[in-house]
């Protein structure tokens, strides 16, 4: 189903916020060491519900951080909720989630990059017969 422009505008303004709460809080708490970014937010069609897809570095650390951030929900919805009162009306639930892509294309570019590369040896591969 087609995101309506107000899903847009709103995962959008919570992205933005949330990218940089997180930061301060990593700051505060002097966790150094971890980098977490916001890849993407998904608001429901009633703005209820807000999924957030979290990316953490090192990736060892982001299942933890993902259970933390998951605990410490309400404190980063009030933090939130003050930062967007002039733009939302109620403020959606915050469920927090690991995005793993970045990891997942890191594998595929070592399975490119392994010794067998069907790319640099055409051999690899079975040959296709033209009919």
């Amino acid at each position: 189903m087609e995101e309506t422009n107000r899903q847009k505008k709103i995962a959008g303004v919570l992205q933005n916020d949330l990218a940089n709460v997180l930061q301060n809080m990593l700051r505060e708490a002097g966790q150094l060491g971890i980098i977490i970014s916001v890849s993407k937010v998904g608001v429901t069609t009633d703005l209820s519900i807000a999924k957030v897809f979290v990316s953490v570095f090192p990736a060892d650390k982001a299942e933890n951080m993902v259970k933390e951030l998951n605990k410490l929900k309400p404190q980063i919805k009030h933090q939130i909720a003050q930062l967007t009162k002039n733009q939302l009306r109620k403020m959606p639930d915050l469920s927090f989630y690991n995005d793993d892509s970045l990891e997942y294309i890191e594998k595929i570019d070592k399975a490119v990059k392994g010794d067998e590369n069907p790319l640099k040896n055409p051999d690899l591969l079975p040959k296709r017969k033209k009919t």
